[in-house]
């Protein structure tokens, strides 16, 4: 008994500190019940091996060693994917040893003789990889597996390691109490050879250990009491329906409130949930007019003229306009057939072909020319002359402010008198006193460009006082 209570105190740590598996709702199991052991598997005879060792498996009055008792004790855990790892204590007396011995007194037709070598104790404590085939089957009732596993048994005064491939089959009653039945092949490290045999002292004999008994898996933790253990339950700590992993539907709309964006407020599962007041298809939450129907595109407002900006928003709600002129159309004040918003010139009309503003004519820029011909210079200065300059400046600068959008070119030139670069600055400074008086006059100083051409163009002979007075001009010129 000494040999036993080594093997339940094992057992019980391994209750506390292992891991084996069973089920994964309830990981934890415990079994017990009977075993019975058959030492024929190690007796020599037979045919073959397969004979030798698998025929009259069982011959459970002949061949098996029970004790009427409790005999065998098993913990396990789950560890995923149908396998469980498990230890299994076991006792029993053996007083039913076979041996193979043709002629011998007492041994059958096939040469086997059953004795009892002395009551010896056998003490067996075994580590168990089991597959589960319940699942693949699709059974909630019947779950036939398939183990292998290692131990090591003490038997008599003689002990040895074991290889142990099985089988068995568990017969659930409920979700947590079945019948355990399974088989095992334990092949003995150390099997006696024809010449070591002795009767009386068994050293190592592989065998085979069948087991009945009593399975109960637990473990399994419900948190908040919904039925739904916390493994499988999306909210554990919330209880809640079956139908959604154990999360809750507060409003009870049929949507998880996880998944309700108005988990207090019933709706319709196309809008997650949420109500829609005006059944135009817009959440109320996500509404700007909910209590006007209106397209979802506008947030469910409506737009009565039908231009895509909603009636809140727009400027003319009855008539149609563009959005970024707040849903009013788009003016054309001087009638030319070009929106104001894309006419450079939106007073003067004009082709679109030059975005709304007027194409400077000929007689225009002839006109120009007569003009800033006629604004004349001091001789050697960059200053207008006395008399009639002033209205020659205002009558160009009228001109320009008919073509906005025109760029002109203002040339500056001078006489002969003076160096070459005396004359090159004096006719750049004569252009640009020019731009400035069109600026003053109120045109764009982007519209105009100025250059200097120096004494190099003269319109008049230099050897004269009067053509020396016009050559000191400008023109004011359409830049290409």
């Amino acid at each position: 008994m000494k040999h036993l209570n080594k093997i339940l105190v094992a057992a019980m740590m391994v209750m506390g500190l292992s891991s084996h598996a069973q089920d994964s709702n309830n990981p934890w199991a415990i079994s017990f019940g009977v075993n019975a052991v058959d030492t024929k598997a190690g007796a020599e005879g037979g045919n073959n091996w397969l004979d030798r060792h698998f025929s009259q498996p069982f011959d459970a009055k002949t061949n098996w060693n029970v004790l009427p008792s409790v005999s065998y004790l098993s913990v396990s855990k789950y560890v995923g994917d149908n396998f469980s790892f498990g230890l299994t204590g076991s006792v029993n007396k053996i007083d039913k040893f076979v041996t193979f011995s043709p002629g011998t007194v007492g041994a059958d037709s096939r040469g086997y003789h059953v004795t009892n070598p002395g009551d010896l104790m056998y003490y067996g404590v075994d580590a168990t990889i089991r597959y589960s085939f319940m699942n693949l089957i699709k059974s909630k009732v019947i779950d036939p597996s398939l183990s292998i596993g290692g131990g090591y048994t003490f038997f008599g005064d003689s002990s040895f390691g074991t290889l142990n491939p099985g089988a068995g089959l568990t017969l659930w009653f409920s979700e947590n109490v079945g019948l355990e039945l399974s088989t095992r092949y334990k092949k003995a490290f150390g099997d006696r050879t024809e010449g070591d045999i002795d009767f009386a002292t068994p050293d190592a004999p592989s065998h085979f250990q069948h087991s009945a008994g009593i399975i109960f898996k637990f473990g399994g933790k419900d948190t908040d009491g919904d039925g739904i253990y916390d493994k499988d339950d999306a909210c554990p700590e919330v209880a809640g329906l079956k139908e959604f992993n154990g999360c809750p539907d507060t409003d009870g709309d049929g949507i998880q409130d996880s998944e309700d964006e108005c988990p207090n407020e019933a709706g319709p599962k196309e809008l997650k949930g949420c109500p829609d007041t005006d059944g135009d298809g817009v959440a109320d939450k996500d509404d700007a007019c909910p209590n006007e129907a209106g397209p979802k595109e506008l947030k469910g407002c409506p737009d009565t003229d039908g231009d895509g900006v909603a009636d809140k928003d727009d400027k003319c709600p009855t008539v149609a306009g563009p959005k970024e002129n707040g849903g009013c159309p788009w003016p054309d004040t001087d009638g030319d057939g070009v929106l104001d918003k894309d006419d450079e010139c939106p007073t003067i009309a004009g082709p679109a072909s030059n975005k709304g503003c007027p194409e400077v004519t000929t007689e225009a820029l002839d006109n120009l020319k007569i003009q800033a011909r006629a604004v004349y210079f001091n001789s050697g200065k960059a200053t207008f002359k006395t008399g009639d300059v002033p209205a020659r400046l205002d009558a160009m600068a009228e001109i320009l402010k008919n073509y906005p959008n025109a760029k002109f070119s203002i040339e500056g030139h001078t006489d002969s008198d003076g160096s070459d670069e005396y004359n090159q600055k004096l006719s750049e400074d004569r252009a640009s006193i020019v731009k400035e008086a069109m600026i003053e006059r109120g045109i764009k100083a982007e519209n105009l460009n100025t250059v200097g051409f120096g004494e190099s163009t003269p319109v008049e002979t230099n050897k004269t006082a009067a053509g020396k007075a016009k050559n000191r001009r400008t023109e004011l010129l359409l830049q290409k």
